[in-house]
């Protein structure tokens, strides 16, 4: 079956639904996700949106805290760009019908800001703790009532569909072949404009903040296609994520230790300062690394984020959702310190696109996690995701509606997907354990602190394990949990051959070998590109 629409989008975060609305009075709107409409990384975020919105901040104190946190390789046109625009597009979200947390509820105008480790001022735009939910649902209402926008939920994108340009040697974008998860039928979605709003690619890690969706497919599928990747290496991990053999990384958000929570060992010893004068308002970075290494002088599994010194009813209300998740687990964090780990949360690198959200390939468009624009460099700033997210889905939107115009027709003929194919039930229980090792290989190798040794012995393994999953992949029919275990080990191994290249440590990237940053050699981005290789038009 074939599917025909003017923009094509790969996602339901805030990056995918806020293009979808400010496009879909241009043309036809076709949505891509792999589960439920709400499920994606932006419904999880706790923290906030960084925007200044305080006559006492300033965009030149956001644009420096920004440069800072990304030690180096920010682009500062990008900063300065996303950076101003902040506040329009808050204020898009409003109307929109997003409700932020006020100052005062009943009487105050005026919105309440938080502050989260590297920022020098309150700037944190948010709902309370549950920022990401309060978005998504507003845009998926919006979304919902618009004629032009059509949503196609437990679907997953298999391939970019590229042509060849018969003027010239350029190959151009026409859509993707999407997998219904639920007939395991592969269809054609054709479209003048696709714009990747996958999300990250936490489970490619053995503990995460993600969710289950976010196995790295926008990145795969554009370097298979031969989009240029950039920057991999670049993960960041949250420094605070619920230890609790019933939960699943439930992340404790930044915030909390931006409302004055302390870190402290098992045996009561907070220890912050001796890593960072800024002690707990230190960039991620440095906030995971210390956590690793007390875990690793104590032997404990976990570390203590200690909020019984602030005051109860304030905490309750700053943190509902926090403080009620927490109680589901017996820990009442008014009177009990939370035990944490780090996770993997937020990859900054990704797909390389403009400050308009343009791949290297004519027709595919980028934004949010998946993308790499220049804003993160090797560290993010707290709560700079959402705020990406929204400016460069708003430059995309406009750049695309102009782009649109100019696209030729799409081909009459596309050809449909073929790969025959038999589902061996024995067989794939023995390739879906790759899954675990994987996870288990990238904790372990390439993590919070890596090395030569550990780097090489994963990349062995990841060669290994990649061919073993390509050719069951060619052999068995298709279904959503090979496509999706295709595209983490590709990019668990992209992840790792970045890593191998940058011979320093920056940033979230720090190996023993090389334990300082140098801006002589290494001052630039990390760059991956696979061979060309088109999927021909019949």
């Amino acid at each position: 079956m074939r599917f025909d629409s003017d923009f094509l989008l790969i996602g339901s975060g805030i990056g995918g639904l806020t293009f979808a609305l400010q496009v879909a009075d241009h043309g036809t709107v076709s949505i891509i996700t792999k589960k439920s409409d709400s499920e994606s990384n932006t419904n999880y975020a706790q923290g906030g949106i960084a925007a200044v919105e305080s006559l006492d901040d300033s965009f030149s104190s956001h644009i420096e805290d920004t440069l800072i946190s990304g030690a180096g390789l920010c682009k500062r046109e990008v900063v300065e760009q996303v950076v101003k625009d902040g506040p329009a597009c808050i204020q898009q979200l409003m109307r929109w019908g997003v409700h932020f947390s006020k100052k005062d509820e009943d009487a105050d105008k005026h919105l309440a800001l938080g502050r989260e480790g590297g920022h020098s001022h309150d700037r944190i735009v948010h709902a309370s703790d549950r920022t990401g939910a309060e978005v998504e649902n507003a845009l998926l209402e919006q979304i919902k009532n618009h004629p032009n926008i059509r949503i196609f939920p437990n679907h997953a994108a298999v391939e970019l569909i590229l042509t060849q340009n018969p003027t010239s040697s350029a190959r151009h974008c026409i859509g993707a072949y999407i997998l219904d998860a639920e007939t395991r039928e592969v269809h054609v979605f054709a479209a003048k404009i696709t714009l990747l709003a996958t999300g990250g690619c936490g489970h490619i890690y053995l503990h995460t903040t993600n969710p289950e969706i976010a196995t790295g497919d926008g990145i795969a599928m554009a370097y298979r296609a031969g989009a240029v990747v950039a920057n991999l290496e670049f993960m960041q991990f949250h420094p605070t994520t619920l230890y609790h053999p019933e939960a699943k990384s439930f992340l404790i958000s930044e915030a909390v230790r931006g409302f004055g929570a302390i870190l402290r060992t098992c045996s009561g010893a907070a220890f912050m300062k001796k890593y960072h004068p800024l002690g707990e308002l230190a960039p991620r970075d440095i906030v995971a690394r210390a956590i690793d290494r007390e875990m690793k002088l104590s032997g404990d599994p976990y570390v203590l984020l200690d909020l019984t010194h602030l005051d109860t009813d304030k905490v309750k209300s700053r943190f509902p959702y926090i403080f009620q998740r927490c109680l589901d687990y017996y820990i009442d964090v008014t009177k009990d310190p939370i035990p944490v780990v780090p996770a993997a949360h937020y990859m900054c690198g990704g797909v390389k696109t403009s400050l308009d959200g343009r791949s290297s390939i004519p027709g595919l468009y980028a934004t949010g996690e998946v993308a790499c624009t220049g804003l993160h460099g090797a560290n993010r700033l707290a709560s700079n995701s959402l705020l990406e997210a929204l400016v460069i889905s708003r430059r995309a939107a406009k750049s695309s509606v102009a782009e649109l115009g100019e696209t030729a027709a799409i081909p009459d003929s596309i050809a449909p997907w073929e790969k025959p194919g038999r589902l061996d039930s024995e067989e794939w229980i023995l390739i879906s354990h790759d899954r675990v090792e994987i996870q288990s290989l990238m904790w372990d190798y390439v993590g919070i602190v890596r090395s030569n040794h550990r780097l090489a012995r994963a990349n062995r393994r990841m060669k290994l394990i990649l061919s073993e999953i390509d050719d069951f992949y060619r052999r068995s029919t298709m279904g959503e949990e090979i496509v999706e275990l295709r595209n983490l080990a590709l990019v668990a191994q992209l992840i790792v051959k970045s890593a191998i290249m940058r011979k320093e440590s920056r940033g979230l990237h720090y190996t023993t070998d090389y334990p300082e940053r140098d801006d002589v050699k290494w001052k630039k981005d990390t760059l991956l590109r696979r061979p060309r290789s088109i999927r021909r038009i019949a």
